[in-house]
Formats: structure tokens, sequence, C-alpha cells
């Protein structure tokens, strides 16, 4: 091998380092960043372990006022372009009586953050925001309490102004920081201390600016792969054509003479190949990509055959939610009606590739990652690697897109593994994007049949749902062979995927009033790889339920509005669709002929916010094709945070949706496995096709924040399926709703009928 290998940076000083790189402050800082002391678990951290982040139940560990005149905030949650860095700040910041310019804040660090398992479910805020509220309640009452017994006066006559607490006599002020004395508030969060009243709030409800979004678009380093630390090499996984290949053959003479290879990885069927510069590393790739022999075995069943092998493969059902007189409903019924929906195998779609960075030295492990689970990926690479989790330290940052579980975490254990291989200097991986369409967990395929019935006055008495569908959670969470490379070692990890999620049916159950309900899952392992997709199972289970609920407004002869409403009885549920229909005039003023409106709505898994939708849809017969006009959506999430954050994460929701339901399906072969490499093979909605988009908000101060995240994913689908049979008078109930699906020679001649 040729030895292009420059001089070794000498190793810092694991504190030093620490303090250098272990703080990402809002947005992401290369070094030299804004160090923060450790404190807690940390202080009993021994040479060859890294701290521990304190104890969750400590004030001290969401929020603390060390450098004089600044608040740090920190969250275990992962900042994945929802904002909430910013929403968080502010929940701070109200708290404390504090100005934002005085708060920062760290993001999932397992030597800094507490162990909030993943980001996922629309529950940052309600879960982490909740947190840091009381914790940050609980600070003021215990300073406030300081300045009063030193001032000898009553709590109740003390004011606070961006953290100058001044009494009643001329001359008592003091800060924070000045009753602190360089000491942090490590006393348990009792519970007991109440937050402020929302009227008081300065920040909460504002549209506080992002500032992560101006380093975005001013090109300043954000994301895990604009991190560059010194000696820092680069690196390439070589993947098989199919799952389950085996490696026979590889071109290790011809790789090792390019120039720049530092060394080839072979770990049984793990192969990379780790370079100085990373088109060095792209270029022995292709080569391996090229010259590599597999032996494979084939995929099945086939695509075409999918949807049947479900039916017949799945495992026993099982009963999710039963009510008893059901076989009386069906047997008294006016109107019994029946459907069945198709959801494709979806990919998450994210920008740009996964990419992590580690760092092995003096038998530690350092991982910069953008998992949305930092604790978690820490106990699975102990797994992996057979080390203990205080030898590990994984801190959060930025990547160029999320959504679920995408291939994150398989490319922080890719990085691991070929830093233990590489000591002493950090290995930058990234994946190339045929990798990350073949080889990250799929959002599964999904089969929904719905059964009705209404008595004569078109009042729903039953529903039943069945659905087949693979599971939607594969999360690392302490087994390696939730890894996928770690299937393909010498020693391989089993993969052991465990019991079916409740992701597979959420949203299934109707938050309509229907006396009989029943829910049965057919769970199914699938030929391809799934795990968490944004919404899991709500985006098919809403699609389906929504769809179901306009069909079944029709037989009933009533409007898609009216007839929602007649079967609820949660208000806020009501305000949603009522302020949705008053708004866009849905369902009285009709479009013109040619053109569709149909509207959809849930409250996202039945706990969190509550979401409608109204799509606008034109056709294009002489082309034979539609597209979508507009996207008109009403979300209520309880006490809004930052008015902005939300408005935009709903956008986004609704545009990644529609993309979702006139498009994209993932394509596989039985002997080239994934077939969808690129945006070509797996388009998705480009710019010049995105609708006008315009979301009203409905704040209750008075309530507690609702997860909103994936709220919009599934009412979208089902929204513009409904459009989509007004404009051409056919339902179309197998996503995607691609254009050849439609019967163009009777587009019309239906809609008359």
């Amino acid at each position: 091998m040729k030895n292009n290998a420059r001089k070794h940076i000498v190793p810092q000083d694991r504190r030093e380092f620490l303090k250098q790189s272990g703080c990402l402050l809002l947005g992401f800082q290369l070094m030299p960043v804004v160090s923060c002391e450790v404190k807690g678990n940390g202080d009993k951290a021994g040479p060859d372990v890294f701290p521990q982040a304190p104890d969750r139940d400590s004030v001290d560990a969401w929020i603390r006022l060390g450098e004089e005149g600044k608040l740090t905030v920190l969250t275990g949650k992962m900042e994945l372009g929802q904002g909430i860095q910013t929403a968080l700040m502010q929940i701070a910041a109200d708290e404390l009586d504090l100005d934002m310019d005085r708060v920062s804040i760290i993001i999932a660090d397992t030597a800094q953050t507490a162990d909030e398992r993943y980001t996922a479910g629309s529950g940052s805020i309600e879960g982490s925001g909740s947190s840091i509220r009381r914790a940050a309640a609980e600070a003021r009452h215990i300073l406030l309490e300081m300045a009063a017994k030193r001032w000898e006066v009553p709590v109740a006559q003390l004011t606070v102004r961006d953290g100058t607490v001044e009494g009643p006599a001329p001359g008592q002020e003091t800060t924070y920081w000045q009753l602190l004395a360089g000491q942090q508030i490590n006393k348990k969060v009792s519970g007991h201390v109440s937050g402020k009243d929302p009227k008081d709030y300065k920040w909460v409800g504002q549209p506080v600016p992002r500032k992560d979004i101006v380093k975005m678009v001013t090109a300043q380093p954000v994301y895990i792969h604009d991190l560059r630390l010194p000696g820092m090499v680069h690196a390439r996984v070589v993947r098989p054509p199919v799952y389950k290949a085996r490696l026979t053959g590889l071109p290790e003479e011809e790789v090792e003479q390019l120039e720049g290879v530092l060394k080839i990885v072979r770990d049984g069927s793990f192969l990379a190949v780790i370079a100085e510069e990373e088109y060095q590393a792209i270029r022995a790739w292709r080569l391996m990509q090229a010259k590599c022999k597999w032996e494979t075995e084939n995929l099945e069943p086939a695509e075409e055959d999918l949807f049947d092998h479900m039916r017949e493969h799945a495992e026993p059902p099982e009963t999710v939610e039963e009510a008893q007189g059901m076989d009386k409903a069906w047997e008294s019924a006016a109107i019994i009606y029946e459907a069945t929906y198709k959801r494709p195998y979806h990919i998450h779609g994210s920008t740009g590739p996964s990419c992590a960075v580690a760092k092995w030295a003096n038998e530690r492990l350092e991982v910069w990652s953008p998992t949305q689970g930092v604790y978690p990926l820490r106990r699975t690479l102990s797994d992996l690697l057979s080390m203990d989790e205080g030898h590990i330290h994984v801190r959060g940052v930025p990547g160029s897109g999320c959504y679920g579980h995408n291939g994150a975490d398989d490319v922080s254990a890719e990085a691991a593994l070929l830093a233990r291989a590489f000591p002493e200097r950090p290995v930058r991986l990234q994946w190339m994007r045929e990798d990350e369409h073949k080889w990250e967990p799929f959002g599964s395929a999904m089969i929904l049949k719905l059964k009705g019935s209404m008595d004569r006055s078109g009042k729903l008495t039953a529903w039943e749902t069945q659905i087949w569908s693979d599971t939607h959670s594969t999360r690392p969470n302490g087994q390696a062979g939730h890894f996928v490379s770690a299937r393909y070692l010498e020693k391989p990890f089993a993969f052991a995927p465990g019991g079916f999620s409740g992701g597979s049916y959420r949203n299934a159950s109707p938050l309509y009033d229907i006396p009989a309900k029943q829910i049965i899952l057919h769970n199914y392992r699938g030929p391809l790889r799934t795990s968490a997709l944004r919404s899991l199972g709500a985006y098919a289970n809403i699609f389906a339920l929504e769809s179901f609920m306009d069909e079944m407004a029709e037989e009933a002869g009533m409007d898609p509005v009216a007839f929602r409403l007649k079967h609820l009885r949660d208000e806020r549920a009501k305000a949603v669709i009522e302020k949705l229909a008053a708004h866009t005039g849905f369902p009285d003023h009709e479009p013109v002929p040619g053109s569709g409106r149909g509207i959809a709505f849930s409250k996202y898994k039945n706990t969190a916010a509550y979401f409608a939708v109204l799509a606008e849809v034109e056709l294009d017969t002489a082309q034979r094709q539609y597209r979508i006009k507009k996207l008109t959506g009403c979300l209520e999430a309880g006490q809004t945070i930052n008015p902005d954050g939300i408005i935009n994460q709903t956008e986004g929701g609704m545009i990644q949706a529609a993309s979702w339901t006139l498009m994209e399906a993932v394509r596989y072969d039985p002997q080239a496995g994934v077939t969808s490499t690129n945006w070509s093979s797996y388009p998705i909605m480009r710019f010049d096709q995105v609708p006008e988009i315009e979301v009203l908000l409905i704040d209750r101060p008075e309530e507690k924040p609702l997860g909103a995240g994936e709220a919009a994913q599934g009412p979208v689908g089902a929204a513009i399926a409904n459009a989509l049979y007004r404009a051409s008078g056919q339902r179309l109930q197998e996503l995607p709703l691609t254009f050849d699906k439609i019967d163009w020679g009777k587009v019309g001649k239906l809609r008359e009928g």
C-alpha cells in the first residue's frame, strides 16, 4: 500500500477536547465553541470514563445559570429542523424573566443532557418543554427565596426584570448570577412550583426568529456534514447489491494502489475504505462497487405480488380494539359499506445522505451523530463494540433531514467500526445517495380494509378496520442487530425485531362518536427493511379513515363537513373543521368543472394536535394530468410556543404528505434489490409542483402544548383523494394517486352521473 498518510495530530486531553467540541449551542458551531461545565455525575467520572449528565430530576439537568448574565438550556431532544431549540429557549426565558439574547441551548449530548430517549412522535415540546418549564419555574422560586431571605422581605414583594431581582426598598437589587455566586442549582425539581400564568408570558406565543435558519441561508456550518476535525480522514462503505448477500471477491491490491487510500476495512461481508480525502474514498468505492463479487439471495415476494402476499402470510390477527354489540350493529344497519386502501413502501427522502464522524483513542469512542436518540445509540454501540457505555460519548449534531428512523444510526455505527479499525484520527463517513435509498429503513407498505354501518338517519353505528402492516419501529435500543451492517460482520449480530409496535394502528380508531368500533391488526414481516417514518402508520390509517368518511357521507346523502360534525363530540375537533369550512366556503362554493375540493381531519394519535385540511385539485384532461392547486390547513395544538415554528412545521408536513400521495413508492426487484436508488427512480415533489399553502392557527394559551410535527400527514393524503373524486368522479384507493390510475375517458361522465 502507498504510504500517503499525513502526520498524525497529537490527541488532545479529553477534558480540553470536550470543552472545545462538546457543546452544540443554537445551530452548529465548529471548534472552538462555548464550553459548558459538566456537573452532577460528571464530577465522579474517572480518567477513562466520559463525564455523565446530571440526574434528570435535578434543576441543573435542564437549565444552568453559569457564565455571568447567561442561561444555558439543556435538552436530550435533537433539532431535526422542527425549531425546538428556539421554542425551548422561549419557554425557559419566560419562566425566568430573561431576554432571549441571554439564552443559549445544548442539544442531545450524553455527557451533558438528560436521557430523553428518542426525538419522535411529535413529543419534544410536550416532554422536554414541560421538563424545562418545571425546572425554570423551580429555579426562579429558589432564587427569589434566596433574595427574600437576604433582605428579610416576603417573596411577593420582589420583582424580576431580565434576571435582575429588585426588592421593595431603594437599593435592593441583585441578579440571579450574583445570588448563585458561581454555583449551580442542583436541587431536585419538586413539581410543586407552578409555571407562569399564560397572560404574563413575554416570549411564549411570539414568532421569535430561529438563528439557525440565518446560519443555513448564509452558508455557515450547521450540519454534521459541515463538521471538520483536526486530522480527519474520509470513508465510504461498499454495500451488497441486495439484502443477505455475502462478499466472495475483493480487488484488494488494485484498491490499495489508489492515491490516498489509507486502509481497506473488511469484517465478514462488511466492507469499507478509508482515505485521506473524500474524493479519494469515493474513487476507491466506485472501483470496489464495480469489481467486488457477491453471493446473493432473491427478495420474496416480487413487488407485484406484495399485497396478496401480505394477506396470505400475515401472522394470526390481533384484536386491538373491540366493542360489544358489533354483530347486532351489522344486523340492524340500514347501510353497510366496505372499502380497501393500500399504501406502498416509502423512503424518508432526506435531502443529504446520512453522515457521522467517530474517533477512537485510548479505548474510548467519541461519535458525532444526527441520531434521534443519543442515549439509545450509545447503548447499542456498547453492544456492538462490547465496551462499557461510560467509554462512549455521543453528541447530537443536526443532519440534513430525518423524518424518522433513516440511516443516521446506521452510519454512526459504521463510523464507529471504522474508527476502531483506524484509531487516533477522526473518521468521517458519509453515505452515497444509493446507500440512503436502498439501505435505510422504509415506511411499511400497508393494507387497510374498512367496513362501516349507518342507520336510516345517516348516523354511524359500527366501524371495523383491519390492518396488514410490517413493523414501524426497529430503532436501535441496545441490540446491535438493529444496525444494518452489524448483520454482515464475520460474527454477525442477529436482527431481533421484537414485538410489533402500536405504530401500525396509530390513528386507526376513529375519533368520531361511533357506538361499536373494532380494530384488527395482521402483523406481517415483509421483504424490505422497515422502521419509523414520519407519523408511522397514521398516514395510511388516516388516509383510509378520512377517505372512508367521505364515502360514507355520500352514502348518507350528506355533505362531508356536516357528516363529520354530526359524529364529533370534541368541541376542539369541531372548531378546526368549522374554522376551515368558514374560511374556504367549503362545501357551499363549488369549484369550476374540471376541478374539485376535498376535506379531511384528524387528531394526531387521538391525543396530540387537531388538524383539518382542504385540498383543491385541477385536472388537465388534454395532458391527462392533475395538479394540487392549494392546500389550506387549520391547526390547533393547545398553547402555541412559536407560531412561525408551528406553521413552518405544518407547511412542511403538508408538502411532504402531498408528495407521498401523488408520486412516491419504493420499487424493488427480486435479484437487484431496491431499484429506487435516486431522485429519478424515486421522484419527490419539486419546487415547481408545490401548491399554494395556507395554515390557519387556533391558539389556546390556557391549554397544555400538544405535539404538532406529524399532525398534517394523514389528513392531507385523504383530502387530496377526496378532492380528486369530486374533480374526476373516480375514487382512488391505492397510493400513490398517480395520473395513470385515473380512467381519463370517463372523467366528467362519472361526475355528471
